[in-house]
């Protein structure tokens, strides 16, 4: 059946749509997320984002734990980022699906993504508080926080081959590669507490995802044809 000029304007207005809204969804993660972090770590008194974890802002309780102060002032605010980032990642992931194409690398980077998801929504769900370390909870909060670190860093690397199917310049497949592998790298250095404090790997391990998001939302928005799938 031949597709007639009316068909394949409607096509492409489609796909520009569902570019333009999942690319929306992704860079409003991100600013959800840093805007939560933000707003917690301002009325956490001595709260340091060198010293401390992200996670110490969506803790409810009072007290000292693991040689840190807790004390946040808006426990629910900072839950509300990691939970309401998770959230955003998947609608987008949904959006996007159907024009990423069927490939293995898709379909690595979708079960990636979801794992990312899943990880973050769960540190949301279950803080890492002295009373979750003494019931044993603690073990959902750090499985979720690996999930959300390593599927999220291991996404943007296989987004490299998964975003052939769409218009991106050649530098976004890079910069995948790069910020993936960065963001391991600093996972890495968190686990041997080495250099620097552990605040600061940690981020290094989370902001390269929440960076590349950005950036991926911007260029979905920006590239709103479905370009020729690269081989």
């Amino acid at each position: 059946m031949l597709q007639t000029p009316t068909d394949s304007t409607d096509t492409r207005n489609t796909v520009g749509v569902e570019l333009v809204t999942a690319g929306l969804l992704w860079i409003l993660g991100p600013v959800w997320y840093l805007l939560c972090e933000a707003i917690a770590a301002a009325a956490f008194p001595g709260y340091s984002y060198a010293t401390f974890y992200i996670s110490d802002l969506g803790v409810p309780t009072f007290g000292d734990f693991q040689g840190r102060p807790l004390h946040s002032q808006l426990p629910a605010v900072m839950d509300a980022g990691f939970i309401g980032s998770g959230l955003l990642f998947v609608l987008g992931l949904v959006v996007i699906a159907p024009r990423l194409g069927r490939r293995a690398a898709t379909v690595w980077f979708l079960l990636l993504g979801l794992i990312h998801a899943m990880g973050i929504v769960f540190v949301g769900l279950v803080p890492g508080s002295p009373e979750n370390a003494a019931s044993g909870l603690i073990v959902i909060h750090g499985a979720g926080a690996v999930a959300a670190i390593g599927g999220g860093n291991a996404a943007a690397i296989v987004s490299a081959r998964a975003f052939r199917a769409i218009a991106v310049p050649t530098w976004h497949r890079r910069i995948g590669l790069v910020l993936g592998a960065s963001g391991w790298c600093s996972a890495a250095l968190l686990t041997m507490h080495v250099w620097l404090p552990d605040g600061v790997w940690e981020r290094g391990a989370v902001y390269t995802f929440l960076l590349w998001q950005l950036l991926s939302g911007a260029v979905l928005i920006s590239n709103r044809r479905e370009g020729e799938s690269k081989r």
